[in-house]
């Protein structure tokens, strides 16, 4: 059974090189990955999931209006996707963590995502 994973850290704390960490990995088995990160981060670029120590790798978009789950399972549907990563999870909406709990409960894709849990005010995201 897929399950929805949250995994949250501090910034700078490396979340974006496990990220990319974690789809090498699913990668060198020959199993397929997708991976999100939000529009408005653009520091390495449009569409790119970067670390500090040099790892990137190219990454579909999201806005609080990209249905996640339509974008997944219309991947899905072109090639066997094994894992969902998605960088910046605090950018999603409560929506969007619906869509992706739907995607690993109805499409059976495990989904990580990889953010900040709180503000700097410690306010949760």
């Amino acid at each position: 059974m897929a399950k929805l994973y949250f995994y949250y850290a501090s910034m700078n704390a490396g979340k974006s090189t496990v990220l990319l960490q974690a789809s090498f990995n699913y990668r060198e088995r020959g199993m397929h990955t997708m991976l999100f990160t939000a529009a408005i981060d653009d520091r390495a670029g449009q569409g790119i999931i970067a670390s500090r120590i040099g790892l990137s790798a190219p990454a579909e978009t999201f806005a609080p209006e990209t249905d996640l789950f339509a974008a997944v399972a219309a991947g899905h549907a072109i090639s066997t996707l094994n894992c969902v990563l998605v960088d910046e999870a605090q950018f999603l909406t409560k929506d969007q963590v619906w869509q992706l709990a739907h995607v690993a409960d109805d499409l059976g894709i495990p989904v990580l995502c990889y953010g900040l849990r709180t503000d700097f005010l410690g306010n949760l995201f």
